[in-house]
């Protein structure tokens, strides 16, 4: 048994992030000084959007993820590993219907202010 398939045996959640890897995410291991692993960190950017969504993972139970857009973070959450993966992978894409953004308020150029009585 290979250390993936050793992994896997010992934490089926992992098989989420390949399912993240077979969607075009790019993963990139954190390693204390020590070289033990101390979480991972994955990246999906959607060319053309200037949209991109991120994923910290330190255990299959704390895990969080994000998508920015040139505006903000317009989506985020937070538990574990599946709950989260789960929410990516139902993410709509960006500019597509349903998919988050950032809504602007916008405000008259003057304000309004009641009279002293």
């Amino acid at each position: 048994m290979n250390a993936t398939e050793q992994a896997l045996a010992a934490y089926p959640e992992l098989r989420r992030l390949m399912e993240l890897r077979d969607a075009g995410w790019m993963f990139l291991p954190h390693t204390d000084p020590d070289g033990e692993l101390v979480e991972v960190r994955g990246v999906r950017a959607w060319p053309g959007t200037g949209s991109a969504d991120a994923l910290l993972v330190r255990y299959v139970t704390d895990a969080a993820a994000l998508r920015s857009s040139a505006d903000g973070v317009v989506w985020q959450r937070e538990g574990g590993l599946v709950e989260v993966v789960d929410g990516l992978l139902t993410l709509p894409a960006p500019g597509t219907p349903g998919a988050p953004r950032l809504v602007r308020g916008s405000a008259p150029g003057k304000l309004w202010l009641p009279r002293d009585a």
